[in-house]
């Protein structure tokens, strides 16, 4: 698979992200957000703002989480909101095997 900006190594500190936003585009927090990532080997690793500290909230929003992958492959993961934002959406990246 050729390098691309979704393409990482073991160990990287990855920032996976989202911007809720209205059907009229106008930024805005949910009443939840939930974080899903489904690591290569199938497991589901999932964190609600407010309860796990794993999410992090920037601004008005926009909220985060920060991972270090530590096996290679493909990890697919998922920003979901609810009440006041009810919006989800889905990405993936991949990390290369070692080489050394």
């Amino acid at each position: 698979m050729p390098n691309s900006p979704s393409d990482f190594d073991i160990g990287d500190l990855v920032n996976l992200d989202m911007t809720f936003k209205t059907t009229e585009l106008a930024v805005i927090d949910p009443t939840s957000v939930i974080f899903t990532l489904r690591l290569p080997n199938a497991t589901l690793v999932i964190y609600t703002y407010g309860v796990d500290g794993q999410i992090t909230r920037s601004t008005t929003g926009k909220y985060n989480v920060l991972y270090s992958p530590l096996t290679e492959g493909t990890y697919y993961y998922r920003f979901a909101g609810t009440g006041a934002c009810q919006t989800a959406e889905e990405k993936s990246f991949y990390t290369r095997p070692k080489r050394a």
